[in-house]
C-alpha cells in the first residue's frame, strides 16, 4: 500500500515538473507597468500588448528551470523579451531581441542587471549575442533553458540553440520572471509558461571563454560614487581632492572586465568612479598599458592627467556602439618605486566598465 502511495506522489510531481499550463495575462498575479498595455486577441489568441515597460509575474520563484513563451513584433527597432531571477526592479537578469539587427551577430542580447544598470556594452560577441532571423508580425516560440550559470536560448527552432550563455554574471538566486519591451516598437505575448526544475537539459556546446592575461589588472580598489563636474578642469589630484574619498577592494571578472555597476549605480548625478592600482617598479621606464571603459574616462598617473576619452553610444559615428575592449593606450613613464594610476570612469548607460593590461611585466609588479 504504502509503495502505491508512494508511486502516486512521484508520478504527480514528475508530471508537475514536465508540464505547464500557460498563465493567462488577465490573471492577477500579473505586475504591470508599462507606458502602453493592453490584453488583447492577435493573430487568433490572446495576448499582452506591451509598450515602454514590463509585466512581472509575481508567483514566480524561479531559480532553475525552462521559461516560455511566444512573441510578435514588427521589423521596426526595439528591444523586447524577458527577465527572469528578478531580485528586484533594479536586479535581474536579461535576454531581449533586437528585430532591426534581424540576422546580424547582434539581433539579440544577454546582459545582467546590476543597481539598474544594463551592462550590454561590456558583454558582447560570442556567448552574449547571436545572428538570427526574425519572422515579422508572426507568432514565434522563444524557450530559456537555464541552469546555474548556463543558459540556452531557442527561438522558432525548439531543438537547436540559438545562443548558448556560458557565465550569466549574477549570483545564482531564485526570483520572479517577468516580459519586457522597451519605449521604441511593442511587442506581444502570448502562452506564457514555466517550469521549475533543478537540473535541466542543456544540448548546447558553450563558447570557449578567452581568459585575462597575466599582465592584465585583475584587482582595483574603486571609489563612492561623486558627480562628474567633480573632475572638470582637474589636471592634477590635490590631497583635498582625495580625502573625500571611501574605497573597497574589487575583483575583475575572469576576463579583466570590472563592471563599477555590480559595486554602486550611477544614480543621482553621481556617475563617476575612481579605480585605482599601485604598480612597483624596480627602475625608471616607459610602459605601455592598454584599457577599454564605458562609457568616459580620465586616468591620472602619480596624480597627473594624462588621458581623457570618450565611448558613449553614437559618440564617434551613428553606428559605434561604445562596446568595451582594449581599443585606448597610454606609454606611461613609471618612476622607480610606487606608481598609482587612477582611473576615473564615468557612466551614462549601457555599462559602467573598465579593463586594463600592461604589455609586460617586465621591472613591475602589480601591487
Amino acid at each position: 500500500m504504502w509503495l502505491c502511495i508512494f508511486t502516486v506522489i512521484l508520478s504527480l510531481a514528475c508530471i508537475t515538473n514536465s508540464s505547464a499550463q500557460s498563465i493567462p495575462f488577465s490573471s492577477d498575479k500579473w505586475d504591470i507597468s508599462a507606458r502602453e498595455t493592453r490584453v488583447e486577441n492577435y493573430f487568433g489568441r490572446e495576448s499582452l500588448y506591451l509598450k515602454g515597460g514590463q509585466a512581472i509575474f509575481k508567483d514566480a520563484d524561479f531559480k532553475n528551470g525552462v521559461i516560455e513563451f511566444d512573441i510578435a513584433f514588427s521589423g521596426e527597432r526595439g528591444f523586447m523579451g524577458v527577465i527572469f531571477r528578478v531580485q528586484d526592479s533594479r536586479n535581474f537578469e536579461d535576454f531581449y531581441m533586437r528585430p532591426h539587427q534581424s540576422g546580424k551577430p547582434d539581433a539579440n542580447q544577454y546582459t545582467p542587471v546590476f543597481n539598474g544598470d544594463s551592462g550590454w556594452q561590456l558583454y558582447h560577441g560570442e556567448g552574449y549575442g547571436a545572428a538570427i532571423k526574425y519572422e515579422f508580425n508572426n507568432w514565434m516560440p522563444v524557450k530559456l533553458v537555464v541552469s546555474g550559470k548556463r543558459a540556452e536560448i531557442y527561438i522558432m527552432d525548439m531543438e537547436s540553440p540559438v545562443l548558448v550563455t556560458h557565465d550569466l554574471k549574477r549570483e545564482i538566486a531564485a526570483g520572479k520572471i517577468g516580459l519586457k519591451a522597451g519605449n521604441l516598437a511593442p511587442a506581444h505575448f502570448s502562452n506564457f509558461r514555466f517550469r521549475n526544475i533543478d537540473n535541466p537539459e542543456l544540448k548546447g556546446v558553450p563558447p570557449k571563454v578567452e581568459k585575462a592575461s597575466e599582465t592584465t589588472i585583475l584587482s582595483w580598489q574603486v571609489s563612492n560614487n561623486f558627480p562628474e563636474a567633480f573632475l572638470d578642469q582637474k589636471h592634477k589630484l590635490s590631497k583635498q581632492d582625495k580625502e573625500s574619498l571611501s574605497w573597497q577592494k574589487f575583483a575583475c571578472e575572469e576576463t579583466g572586465v570590472a563592471n563599477l555597476a555590480r559595486l554602486q549605480s550611477p544614480r543621482d548625478g553621481k556617475n563617476t568612479v575612481f579605480a585605482k592600482v599601485v604598480i612597483r617598479s624596480d627602475h625608471e621606464q616607459i610602459k605601455k598599458i592598454q584599457f577599454g571603459f564605458s562609457d568616459r574616462i580620465r586616468v591620472f598617473f602619480n596624480d597627473r592627467l594624462l588621458y581623457s576619452g570618450n565611448n558613449n553610444y553614437a559618440s564617434r559615428d551613428f553606428r559605434f556602439l561604445g562596446t568595451i575592449g582594449f581599443f585606448d593606450e597610454l606609454y606611461l613613464p613609471f618612476k622607480k618605486g610606487e606608481n598609482e594610476i587612477w582611473m576615473a570612469v564615468s557612466e551614462d548607460f549601457g555599462g559602467w566598465g573598465l579593463l586594463a593590461k600592461l604589455e609586460n611585466l617586465d621591472g613591475v609588479k602589480i601591487q
